[in-house]
């Protein structure tokens, strides 16, 4: 069985609240899950103390037995200092598109006659 450590979605339209669950990977976001290990409230500031509650030693006794945590909870698990926090440079993703290199090839012919002269 896959085990995932990730966020279950809870609360009405526009007011979400997560619950962070043990769950086999293949059972829906929202339905089944083995355990309940801690929640997050994304509608509190950043520094509020209430906006993640987690039990880290459910978490790395669910890591020891093999589960993997989602992107978003492995980032809690970062900060938490269990896990390594992932590394992702993608350099291709910051280059100017096509029109944004035209457009500054554009201006650097422009310009290049203003400074000639």
């Amino acid at each position: 069985m896959a085990l995932k450590i990730r966020l279950a979605r809870g609360g009405t339209k526009k007011r979400p609240h997560y619950a962070i669950v043990i769950a086999d990977s293949r059972s829906p976001r929202d339905g089944r899950f083995i355990e309940k290990i801690g929640f997050y409230n994304p509608l509190l500031p950043k520094d509020h103390a209430d906006r993640i509650k987690l039990d880290v030693e459910k978490a790395k006794e669910w890591l020891k037995k093999g589960a993997t945590a989602s992107d978003r909870v492995h980032r809690f698990l970062a900060n938490a200092g269990v896990l390594k926090p992932l590394v992702r440079n993608n350099p291709e993703k910051a280059k100017p598109k096509k029109k944004a290199q035209e457009r500054a090839a554009a201006a650097a012919k422009a310009a290049a006659p203003a400074d000639a002269s």
